[in-house]
């Protein structure tokens, strides 16, 4: 294909996926759903399972395989620009006082990880029979541990924000247990497609010797330099969005060269940059990182949708769904409501804070895209995974809904924030507001 013909089916190809992509959040929105389901459902759609079945070859035609690495590359960086977003919005600062946090997370962590390697050993037979016959051996039932173990933060962040939990204690916890069980969980992932295929400790332990370096470079060189560079006199945060930009897609390749994936370095790059005087994100910064963020990110949901091949499941296959699918929902949402009410959190908070963990979604179609890629997992079990990660997501928002009518009156309402969710622009050019 030249290189004509290639600017040709790619111009093509992100008018149809942007468009389908949209349409179908909008549609999911109005059903009380994140804008991700209906996003993830277009990729199915735009895939080999129901456009692939019209005749004419249409789906050869518009994705071509040599469209593959293209669309590829376009989702990673918009997956980096709106994780970086997501890093700086985060308001540490919610976070002070709340020893509860440790124990959510080492509850939605430990749990769902033994639940997905138990499940592996309970039922070998239907793992082998949905992976392509491939051995239920110790890297694939760690590989399972993590997959069931992720909670997908910007998902996570977009349900908050829609159900009013922003400036809540539910809410800030859940938010930051989700960004450290998802931090425990990629150094894992790491071992099991590093250090677990190769048997090489060595290796992982250099590698983790390297990221905890950069971090800290980060936090004491980087950031500093940064504070200076933002608040020197006459400088402007419109005029930094290229240097943002550089920055945040700079740490993803660190932290992926590192063998880890862009959206730690994205997340990290973000947390890191400087504030506002008063503490919160600057608007003129954030707004550009979310508007380019969201309206490319749609490419990633549809490159995930197009991997699933409904088409080749058996139909043992809803068996297994089921079985992976009832110990995502206990590992997170009764673990995590256990862990919180360890803490003394009364009971409807903690139940929150489980069926919040339960979201997955972006980073659990990272974790699945990463297994399918290196042959951990097949296509069968990938496309289970993935209608899995649907499900869990979408029970968030009705089970978030049936608690609400028990929810206890509030000292005050939570602090309004721009409604962001993947895919879609902010609704405001307000940045959050501070807790008092």
């Amino acid at each position: 294909m030249s290189t004509d013909s290639m600017v040709t089916h790619v111009v093509a190809a992100l008018a149809v996926v942007i468009a389908a992509s949209h349409a179908l959040g909008v549609a999911a929105r109005k059903l009380g759903q994140p804008a991700v389901v209906g996003q993830l459902f277009a990729g199915i759609a735009l895939g080999p399972s129901l456009l692939g079945l019209l005749p004419g070859d249409v789906y050869e035609t518009l994705f071509p395989k040599q469209l593959q690495p293209i669309l590829t590359a376009v989702a990673q960086v918009a997956l980096a620009l709106f994780l970086f977003a997501v890093g700086y919005e985060l308001d540490l600062r919610l976070l002070r006082g709340q020893g509860a946090v440790g124990a959510v997370s080492v509850g939605g962590f430990a749990i769902p990880m033994a639940l997905g390697a138990g499940v592996t050993l309970l039922f070998p037979g239907m793992f082998a029979s949905a992976n392509g016959k491939a051995p239920v051996d110790t890297t694939f039932s760690l590989y399972m541990a993590v997959a069931l173990s992720i909670t997908a933060v910007p998902v996570l962040a977009s349900i908050i924000r829609d159900q009013g939990l922003a400036g809540g204690r539910p809410g800030a916890i859940a938010m930051a247990a989700a960004g450290v069980i998802d931090a425990l969980s990629w150094p894992v992932l790491a071992v099991v497609l590093v250090g677990g295929a190769h048997g090489s400790a060595r290796t992982w332990t250099v590698k983790v010797a390297l990221l905890a370096a950069y971090v800290l470079v980060m936090i004491f060189a980087v950031r500093p330099l940064l504070r200076w560079w933002t608040r020197r006199p006459g400088a402007l945060m419109a005029n930094q969005v290229p240097l943002t930009v550089a920055l945040a897609l700079g740490s993803a390749y660190v932290t992926s060269a590192l063998g880890l994936h862009v959206i730690f370095g994205a997340l990290l790059a973000g947390v890191i940059m400087p504030r506002q005087a008063d503490g919160v994100p600057d608007p003129q910064l954030l707004r550009p990182l979310q508007e380019t963020g969201g309206l490319l990110l749609p490419v990633f949901f549809t490159v995930s949708g197009m991997a699933v091949a409904l088409d080749g499941l058996h139909s043992s296959d809803l068996l297994l769904l089921l079985v992976i699918s009832a110990a995502a929902i206990i590992g997170k949402v009764a673990a995590g409501s256990l862990a919180a009410r360890s803490a003394r959190l009364p009971w409807h908070d903690s139940l929150v804070i489980g069926v919040l963990l339960n979201t997955r979604g972006l980073t659990e179609l990272i974790v699945l895209n990463v297994g399918l890629g290196t042959g951990v997992i097949g296509p069968r079990l990938y496309a289970v995974l993935v209608v899995m990660a649907l499900l869990t997501t979408a029970l968030t928002g009705p089970l978030l809904t049936l608690l609400r009518p028990h929810a206890p009156a509030t000292d005050h309402a939570p602090a309004p924030l721009p409604d962001t969710d993947p895919g879609q622009s902010p609704a405001t050019d307000t940045a959050p507001a501070p807790r008092p």
